[in-house]
């Protein structure tokens, strides 16, 4: 498979194939295509393998368009928009390994659904405890 045409919107990069096929992936995995301009996303190459933009320095395969997570998992999705929350002390206080817990959060390696509904819930516990904080 070979994209040949790309397009964005506030949150997904769009690819069509050469057969006429479309695709999407969340910007939240490319976090400078995200901050990018238009003037700087319209900035790219298609290679053999994928596309590149040289001017943010960043890169998307081809093959990226068919994963499964082209869309973060609601766990994903936090992590990936709270980049202030530190991961090492996220776990160490869920009692996980943090490596863990980064690779489940970059796709790396998948959750069981126990282990994801635990960290979702120890995710809302601290946010029911700053909201108690606040009042």
């Amino acid at each position: 498979m070979r994209i040949k045409d790309i397009w964005f919107d506030t949150d997904y990069i769009y690819g069509r194939d050469d057969e006429g096929h479309e695709y999407k992936q969340s910007l939240l995995w490319y976090p400078r295509l995200r901050t990018a301009t238009d003037k700087q996303r319209d900035a790219y190459t298609i290679g053999l393998d994928g596309i590149h933009w040289r001017g943010l320095d960043e890169d998307i395969s081809f093959e990226s368009f068919t994963y499964d997570d082209a869309v973060p998992s609601p766990l994903q999705h936090f992590f990936l928009t709270h980049k202030e929350i530190n991961v090492a002390e996220f776990a160490r206080s869920l009692g996980m390994n943090a490596t863990l817990l980064r690779n489940y959060i970059n796709g790396f390696k998948k959750p069981s659904a126990e282990r994801e509904n635990a960290i979702l819930e120890h995710i809302h516990k601290l946010g029911k405890e700053m909201m108690a904080a606040c009042f």
